[in-house]
């Protein structure tokens, strides 16, 4: 009984500090809020289009121009301009006004009623992975079936009928399904990435403000006496208020991600719950490991700031965890993202079994030791005056 006092003791505490620090309000409600919206609104086009491109088509012809159509016509590029050069192409795209420049030949026409070969040529920015590849992408694409339908058409003029003029054309037929994000769709991709990254980040520094704070007012010796001088009970009651808002938050990224972004759910919707509240109080147990460590506010919150925005590099989004060296794949396990990601993937996007996800949630859980660990350091910094008065 006298435990839970204790610890009810230490949560009113906490929560008249909570009402009286406004940083803490901002910090753990406000600020991840203002993050989910600037995200939300970033991608909520989910697939980049009208990419702006040029096109050089010095001959003018009627083919020429129905090419340059069919490559305005796709998802991702939009022909903004029409130029009379190359020299002018490459200086618009040095200014960053356009991503792609098509050569179209002059001969064109004439070379396709001469049954000669003709190329056409794209030179698109590279610079951009995204933007590059769905240029390529599309690009190729027209201008194969560009080709293609002219070369049916001529097939078909000799006395061949259409489904043989196909089939001589294209003998063996390619069948792509794209499984788990078929429209490549960045809502998809990189939200259920950036919104626990922001979530794990003020996590952290909630954590890791909330005790720097007793440090540098020097209340931490009233703190852990207001937990009956239980470092642990202190710890609990200190936390608990932020254990609850986080997980909220959780609750309102998942909703947002699932019911108003049309994010896939395929999987087991309480594995999802349980992984969000143990990545909330991961996030917790790190922010307590950084600040007993420490001991100094200011260099905690920077290097937690760090730590939380090095989980996404190593959280195998951008660059496959696997072709990572193996120091790299060993570091990126020191990241508790990494496993919230792959569990939120098995279970939203892939659908998989269920257990395969409890070996992610276990390699989770064992942040959870870290403030254990911790104890007996934090609670010589709650005593001892020399760790107080810090920035």
């Amino acid at each position: 009984m006298k435990l839970i006092r204790d610890f009810i003791a230490v949560l009113r505490r906490e929560l008249g500090m909570f009402n009286s620090y406004k940083t803490f309000s901002r910090l753990s409600i406000g600020l991840p809020i203002l993050s989910f919206v600037v995200f939300i609104l970033l991608f909520r086009t989910g697939v980049p289009h009208d990419i702006p491109i040029a096109v050089y088509d010095p001959g003018n012809t009627p083919l020429s121009r129905q090419l340059s159509r069919m490559i305005d016509a796709t998802p991702s590029a939009r022909v903004a301009y029409h130029i009379t050069d190359l020299a002018e192409g490459e200086r618009m795209m040095k200014e960053g006004k356009i991503d792609a420049i098509v050569s179209i030949p002059r001969s064109l026409e004439k070379d396709i009623y001469s049954n000669k070969q003709s190329n056409v040529v794209a030179y698109i920015n590279g610079l951009n992975l995204v933007k590059n590849g769905m240029l390529n992408r599309d690009i190729q694409t027209v201008v194969m079936t560009f080709s293609s339908g002219i070369q049916i058409q001529t097939l078909m003029k000799q006395g061949i009928s259409e489904k043989e003029a196909y089939d001589l054309m294209m003998p063996i037929y390619f069948e792509k399904h794209i499984l788990f994000n078929p429209f490549s769709n960045y809502e998809y991709y990189l939200l259920p990435s950036f919104l626990p990254l922001m979530l794990m980040l003020f996590t952290l520094l909630t954590t890791i403000f909330t005790i720097g704070v007793e440090l540098k007012n020097s209340t931490a010796r009233e703190w852990l006496a207001t937990g009956g001088g239980n470092m642990l009970v202190a710890l609990a009651g200190k936390l608990a208020p932020y254990t609850v808002i986080f997980f909220a938050l959780c609750m309102l990224m998942n909703t947002c991600l699932f019911k108003f972004l049309s994010v896939p759910l395929q999987g087991n919707v309480m594995l999802l719950f349980v992984s969000g509240l143990v990545y909330v109080m991961v996030s917790q147990a790190i922010g307590v490991f950084m600040i007993a460590a420490l001991s100094n506010l200011r260099l905690a919150l920077s290097i937690g700031g760090g730590y939380s925005v090095l989980s996404f590099t190593f959280s195998g989004l951008t660059f496959p965890f696997m072709a990572m060296d193996l120091p790299l794949q060993i570091f990126g396990y020191i990241f508790p993202m990494t496993y919230y990601v792959e569990i939120f993937i098995d279970q939203a996007m892939r659908g998989a079994p269920v257990v395969n996800s409890f070996a992610y949630l276990g390699y989770m859980m064992l942040f959870l030791l870290l403030p254990l660990i911790m104890l007996p350091r934090m609670k010589k910094i709650c005593t001892e005056e020399k760790y107080w008065g810090k920035l």
